[in-house]
C-alpha cells in the first residue's frame, strides 16, 4: 500500500492508497510531473511526503544560503550546486529534495544524461536543510528531530558534509 504523507505546519496528514502496493520509480516520477506545484519527497519505505511551501522568512533564508552556496560553487569549481527544487534518489531508495546541495563534479559527470534529467540516483556530497523558526515550541522540537533523522539519512547514504 502507498501512504501519502502531507506535511503541514502543525502535523503530518497521512492518506492511504490501498489500491497501490508501492509506487515504482516511474510512477513516482509521473506523479511528481503531474503535480509540479508541489514539493514531493519519498522515504526509503516508499511513503510519499508532500512538503508545504516555506514561510516567506524561511524562503528568504533559503535563498540567501543557496546564493552563498552558488557563489562558492562558482569560485571553487570542483562541484555543481542545486536548489530546493532538485530531487535525488538516494542509495536507500528515498527520493529527497534538500534546501540546497552540492555534488563533486567527477561524481556528477559519472551519471548518464538520462539519470541527470530525472531524480538523479546519487546522494549529494553536501546538503543543507533549514528549519522554520515560525512554528510552536512543540512542533519546532518535533521538526528538529525530523531534520536530524533526515540529515542522518543523508550521511548514511554518502553525504560527507551537512
Amino acid at each position: 500500500m502507498t501512504r501519502l504523507l502531507i506535511q503541514t505546519q502543525s502535523a503530518p496528514l497521512r492518506v492511504d492508497f490501498p489500491f497501490l502496493v508501492q509506487m515504482t520509480n516511474e510512477q513516482f516520477y509521473e506523479f511528481c510531473q503531474a503535480n509540479p506545484e508541489l514539493r514531493i519527497e519519498r522515504t526509503a519505505s516508499g511513503e510519499v511526503v508532500i512538503v508545504p511551501p516555506a514561510f516567506s522568512d524561511t524562503g528568504n533564508r533559503n535563498f540567501n544560503i543557496a546564493t552563498q552556496l552558488g557563489q562558492w560553487t562558482e569560485e571553487d569549481g570542483t562541484g555543481i550546486g542545486f536548489d530546493s527544487s532538485s530531487g535525488f534518489t538516494l542509495p536507500n531508495g528515498a527520493t529527497r529534495s534538500p534546501d540546497a546541495s552540492w555534488i563533486k563534479l567527477e561524481r556528477w559527470n559519472s551519471l548518464t544524461e538520462a539519470q541527470k534529467a530525472s531524480f538523479a540516483p546519487i546522494c549529494p556530497d553536501f546538503v543543507i536543510e533549514l528549519r522554520s523558526a515560525n512554528v510552536g515550541v512543540a512542533r519546532r522540537r518535533h521538526r528538529l528531530k525530523e531534520l536530524q533523522e533526515k540529515m542522518q539519512e543523508y550521511i548514511d547514504n554518502g553525504a560527507s558534509l551537512g
